[in-house]
């Protein structure tokens, strides 16, 4: 029984290169949910990559200027060419997929499109989303110079996997601002979806973030659906159950996650189990000491309370100890306009601040701020602010 389970999931694997592989050359319109692009951006993309574009939303609009971006499953690269005219000329894209057929489907048409924009920012590699370390055409090269023919080989091919994703990764850490992915993630093996989610953190710089569209169930889907290759390679019963997509994130180590758009309707229901799309923005940087410098932000609402992923609570109107580190990461997106920030009357240098317990919630009484020996009086001034007069 366990080896026909194995066999099932090496046929659903099978499944989704042949069919994706297939769908280089042939439309296949089933692969894709109804999704709407800036057509400015689509102008320079050639017709060929738009009828061969399978997906189920855009990321494309959390992509800044100037920015490197990854594009996981990056197919025949409509997402790569869209973000290439966001992040400029200045900016940089990649585009990862281990499918061969995509690969060179979007490489074809790299050259006609880096002439329309005026320059050439997009670099597609071939490698597996779940393993951004390496490089299969270096592999593949190390592999034609030294072919595996007994176990020696093997366990040699093993180490030669291991130097190249040291001294030669297909995606180096911390070195992209933002990574896109259009609705491929469900198609990666369930025991490769922790690995999945720790490799997009891992490239990912400080203060980067995630934006991934997918196709997630309202219930989990059971074995025997994720056993059939059909709905597998069509996006369907490898979806992530919509609450555990978001718990992959946080396992991972982002902050600040959140559904910015959710489809309404399902796109497919199968047996009673609902699928549909959403897209998901998951930040980095929320790691490092919690260093105490009496600072303290205050939750403007409208909840009377809040929590962050990190047990945090947030009473709405009242000054709340917060480390360094949260100081400044409630100041950026997604947390924009949502606390005021306080900084203590007298600041405390980085190089004196003690460490702060960040487990409890804890009130911080005004006079921490201002000091205890603060006795200012001052006198009404002309005005409450710089719009003129508040009497």
């Amino acid at each position: 029984m366990k080896t026909a389970l194995l066999d099932e999931k090496q046929v659903a694997e099978s499944s989704v290169y042949q069919r994706y592989a297939a769908a280089a050359q042939a439309v296949e319109p089933a692969l894709c949910c109804p999704v709407q692009y800036s057509t400015d951006l689509l102008k320079v993309i050639p017709q060929e990559i738009i009828e061969r574009d399978y997906g189920c939303g855009d990321p494309t609009p959390y992509v800044r200027q100037g920015e490197t971006v990854l594009d996981l499953g990056s197919g025949g690269g409509k997402l790569c060419y869209i973000a290439a005219q966001v992040v400029g000329p200045e900016g940089r894209v990649i585009g990862v997929d281990c499918n061969r057929e995509m690969l060179g489907l979007a490489r074809k048409h790299a050259p006609a499109v880096a002439e329309q924009l005026g320059y050439a920012n997009v670099d597609f590699r071939y490698g597996l989303i779940q393993d951004l370390a390496l490089d299969l055409d270096q592999l593949a090269g190390e592999l034609s110079a030294h072919p595996v023919n007994d176990p020696a080989g093997y366990l040699e091919l093993r180490h030669t996997e291991e130097r190249l994703r040291r001294e030669q990764p297909l995606v180096a850490d911390e070195s992209v601002d933002c990574v896109l992915s259009n609705c491929v993630l469900n198609l990666v093996r369930q025991q490769d979806r922790r690995q999945l989610f720790a490799e997009i953190f891992r490239v990912l710089r400080r203060g980067g973030r995630a934006a991934i569209s997918d196709i997630v169930s309202d219930e989990s889907v059971p074995q025997r659906l994720q056993q059939d290759p059909e709905l597998w390679s069509g996006c369907i019963t490898g979806a992530f159950r919509e609450d555990e997509f978001l718990e992959a994130f946080e396992d991972a180590g982002f902050h600040g996650i959140e559904i910015v758009k959710r489809q309404s309707e399902p796109w497919r229901t199968v047996e009673g189990i609902e699928f549909r799309s959403v897209t998901v923005v998951a930040h980095k940087g929320k790691q490092g000491p919690c260093l105490e410098r009496g600072q303290a932000v205050s939750y403007r609402g409208p909840f009377k309370k809040v929590q962050d992923d990190d047990g945090h609570t947030y009473f709405r109107g009242e000054r709340m100890v917060v480390c360094d580190k949260t100081f400044n990461l409630l100041q950026q997106e997604p947390y924009t306009n949502m606390f005021d920030a306080i900084e203590p009357r007298v600041v405390v240098p980085l190089e004196d601040a003690k460490p702060l317990d960040c487990r409890r919630s804890t009130r911080r009484h005004p006079r921490e701020t201002k000091g205890l020996e603060y006795h200012a009086t001052t006198e009404a001034t002309n005005g409450c602010s710089d719009e003129g007069s508040c009497c």
